[in-house]
This record gives structure tokens, sequence and C-alpha cells, in this order.
């Protein structure tokens, strides 16, 4: 691995031509994962991958009047310095956001690149182009800003962020609730009878945790497995299986918990708490996400617990 500082001029176009290159091939990605979910962000990257490659085309010019036609193949990591980038781009399907701040970081990257690159250059022409192309790396954001008034007129950028808000409902929100109500609803049963007919708090949490961690197990696998998303745009399955598996598990943990107090009585207490700022949540979740209204996602949600509570109580009474 080469230092920057070692590099000739002649090395230094021809990786200010390959960064360039790269960028435009990583615009085009971005463009082809947004084009079927925001098109309009999609156009947007499109103009900057136009201006990369017209980046692309001055410094080949350039170089080639001065060094010939042979490029010597240097890349980002044949030189210390550059940031390792996440392939985000190769993500399916990419996330707005995401896509953003990756915008943002090779903008801010290359710019520095740049006036580097000119601060050393010796033949005036190189060091002209090398200014002038940090000067427009520098300006890219406000051209981006301009792409996207040009591109994404009001109506159009808030169909995108609906758009990317039901695809953080469905590949995030989903999974997650659907875990932690299983989570939170069903070891509900287990805990509070092995609770109530030992009246021992660490038989209770044993029973929690096998039940919490059981559940997680079972309802990833579960997840993960019943679809590959393709189809329902839900997102990669094992993802979502990791998700639900977690709050899963998380739901039921969250009421067992208590249970490690040594005394009967507060562990309880505190036991049934958590049980209701559980069911709070999931309310709350519901309400936020799946515009399900307050007062029926909590009798929903109450109904749900209090039957499974009652059957835990039940039979640890009996």
């Amino acid at each position: 691995m080469r230092d920057f500082q070692s590099l000739s001029e002649r090395e230094i176009l021809a990786l200010a031509i390959s960064l360039e290159e790269e960028d435009e091939r990583i615009y085009a990605d971005f463009v082809e994962g947004l084009r079927e979910n925001f098109p309009g962000s999609a156009a947007v990257f499109s103009g900057m991958q136009e201006e990369e490659s017209s980046h692309r085309r001055r410094l080949l010019e350039l170089y080639r009047e001065k060094f010939g036609d042979h490029i010597p193949l240097i890349r980002r990591q044949d030189v210390r310095g550059f940031v390792h980038r996440r392939p985000v781009w190769l993500v399916k399907p990419l996330g707005l956001e995401t896509v953003r701040n990756q915008a943002a970081a090779m903008e801010v990257e290359t710019r520095r690149f740049y006036e580097r690159a000119a601060a050393r250059a010796e033949d005036a022409r190189v060091r002209q182009l090398l200014d002038d192309l940090a000067l427009e790396e520098r300006t890219h954001a406000d051209r981006a800003g301009e792409l996207g008034e040009e591109k994404l007129p009001g109506e159009v950028k808030r169909q995108e962020d609906e758009a990317n808000r039901r695809l953080f409902v469905l590949q995030i929100v989903q999974p997650g609730l659907a875990g932690l109500m299983d989570g939170s609803v069903s070891t509900l049963a287990p805990v509070f009878a092995a609770a109530l007919a030992t009246h021992n708090p660490k038989d209770a949490f044993v029973v929690g945790l096998a039940a919490s961690l059981g559940a997680g197990i079972s309802m990833g696998f579960a997840e993960a497995l019943s679809d590959d998303g393709s189809l329902t745009g839900r997102g990669h399955p094992w993802i979502r299986g990791l998700i639900c598996g977690l709050m899963t598990a998380l739901g039921g943990i969250g009421h067992t918990v208590p249970f490690l107090l040594p005394a009967f009585g507060p562990a309880m207490t505190a036991a049934i708490v958590v049980v209701v700022l559980e069911l709070a949540a999931i309310t709350w979740v519901r309400h936020r996400y799946m515009e399900t209204p307050p007062l029926s996602a909590a009798l929903q949600v109450g109904l749900g617990g209090a039957l499974v509570f009652v059957t835990g109580v039940l039979i640890g009474s009996s």
C-alpha cells in the first residue's frame, strides 16, 4: 500500500480517474436500486452519475495529452488514507437515507482528495483541473439540491417519503411488533403460573427465561422462513427473523427479570408493573406505525394480555 505523498503526478491523475469511475458506477447502482420504489431520487442520482462521468472524461483527456494512452491501475484501496466504504449499494432494497448519507460521505472524501492532489501538482494545467474539480465537489451538495428541486417536486418527495415509511414498517416494525406481542403475551401464562404455583422467584425466573428464549428462537425461524421478501418487499428474511426473534425474547424477559428479586411479593408486583408497561408500549407502536386507533389498540392488546395472564393465574393457583 502506497502513501499519498509518494505518488507522482501521473499516478495522482490515474488514481483520480479510477475514483471517478468507481463513484460513477456506485451512483449507477444507486439509480438501479432506487428506481422501483423511489423514482424521483433515482433521477437525482442519475444526474450525479452524469457529473462523475464528465469529471472522468476531463481527467482522461488531460492524462492522455501528458502521459499517453496507458493508465496504470491504481485504486483507492492501494493508497493509505481512504475510508473503507460499506457496499450499501449491494443491499436490496436500498434504504433512502442510507444512500443519501453514503453519497454525502463520498462527496466529502473526493473533495479532500482533489484539494490535496492540487496542492502537490507541479504542472499548471493539472493543478488547475484538480482545483476546478475540488470546487465542483465542494458545491456538489448544492448541485444535488438543485437536482432535487428539479426532479423532486413537493408531491413526489411526499410520495417517496411515504414509500420509505411503508418499507420501514414492512421490514422493521411489523416483524419487531409481532415478536414483541408474542413474547410479552404468550410467556405471561408460564411465568405467572410458575410463580403462583411455587411462590419461589427463582423458579419463576428459570421458567420465564426458558420460555422467552425458546419463543424467540421459534418466532425468529418462523419469520425468516415465511417468505423471502422478493415479492412482498419485506426485506431480507434472516434480518426479519433476527428482529422478530430478538423482540420476542425481549418481550418475555422483560417481565421475567423482576423475579430475580429474592422476595416473592415485591417480585410479583414489579413483574405486573412491567407487564403493564409492555402492553402500553405495544399499544403505542400499533397506533404510531400501524395506524390503529388508540382505544382500539389498547382494547385489543389489553384483552389478549388479560386472557393469558388470567390463564396463568388460574393454572398456578389450582
